[in-house]
């Protein structure tokens, strides 16, 4: 799974990170593949993905407590 470096908006970005979460829970992609696609999105879109040490609230919104829990112990964001 191809992953893209800088996302245009929060709501491109949720909707990215949704796609690589629910690959890996097909078994689609590997464990790895995840955690690297993880953090190279964050990486390059931290203002986008965070805010106020916390998710933005589109993320929040787009994503579910579900996938927010695996973002934030990759990250390792309490």
């Amino acid at each position: 799974m191809e992953v893209k470096l800088f996302y245009r908006t929060q709501r491109d970005l949720a909707f990215a990170l949704n796609k690589l979460v629910d690959a890996y829970w097909k078994e689609e992609i590997k464990e790895d593949e995840l955690i690297e696609g993880v953090k190279s999105m964050y990486e390059n879109n931290q203002d986008k993905l965070r805010k106020n040490n916390e998710f933005t609230k589109v993320v929040q919104q787009q994503s579910g407590k579900r996938r927010l829990a695996i973002i934030g112990k990759i990250l390792e964001i309490k």
